[in-house]
């Protein structure tokens, strides 16, 4: 039996969802400055701006990593070859619309004894005695929950295969960018709290606003600013 053991830091390679990978295209054998056309004569010498002896040194360097360690952006090899495509729009925000409503409902029927609709029902109340009252004190503890539950839901479920419950009935998954493997728990648990805290504790309208404009209008990968904290992008899954 083989003692080798995986690379640390690369995906396992039994990711279900591990882009396939591609065939390098073999180099053209013969002379450095190609094939002659049939029946022609050969080339007199190096073409314009090769790496001739008369040429310049630097004509030969490689070229420079993709922008941003990541992406098929500024001429990069595009990290998109070899994955499903990506998932449509319309699907994302349904899948999305389910997740919140698996979270919220539970949610609802949980803040009954927290007295959370209280404060949302009383105008005359002050804010600085709310907060200093048990009832504020009970709001707090409940915003706390509905935090750990948003963030941790979207964490694990996505740490675990990729997809949430809205995205597994939409056929998305969530995949890393730069090999389609599935994200592990530390990138899963940036990308959740990137899109959940804010709209949890002050931007409850604007934020996923902000996020779904970008979805739409991102190029070439329709990346939220959740995706693009954790580097991953949402694709469907093949049927």
């Amino acid at each position: 039996m083989s003692n080798d053991q995986p690379t640390p830091g690369q995906p396992p390679e039994d990711d279900p969802f591990l882009k396939k990978p591609q065939d390098p295209t073999p180099p053209s054998a013969g002379s450095p400055y190609g094939s002659p056309p049939p029946d022609g004569p050969p080339p007199e010498g190096p073409p314009p701006g090769g790496s001739g002896p008369t040429g310049s040194p630097y004509d030969s360097a490689p070229p420079p990593p993709p922008y941003g360690g990541y992406g098929g952006g500024y001429g990069g090899t595009d990290p998109l070859a070899g994955m499903p495509p990506l998932a449509e729009s319309g699907r994302r925000i349904l899948a999305r619309i389910i997740d919140w409503l698996i979270i919220a409902v539970p949610l609802a029927i949980i803040g009954i004894p927290f007295d959370v609709y209280q404060r949302a029902t009383d105008n005359d109340a002050d804010f600085g005695d709310t907060v200093n009252s048990f009832n504020g004190g009970s709001q707090l503890i409940f915003q706390l929950i509905t935090i750990v539950a948003y963030v941790a839901y979207d964490t694990v479920m996505t740490a675990r295969n990729g997809q949430t419950l809205g995205k597994k009935w939409m056929k998305l998954r969530v995949a890393m960018l730069n090999d389609g493997s599935t994200p592990p728990m530390n990138t899963s648990l940036i990308r959740a709290v990137v899109l959940w805290l804010p709209a949890l504790i002050c931007c409850a309208c604007l934020w996923p606003l902000l996020i779904l404009i970008l979805i739409l209008v991102d190029k070439p990968y329709k990346q939220g600013l959740h995706d693009k904290a954790a580097k991953t992008v949402v694709v469907s899954v093949p049927q």
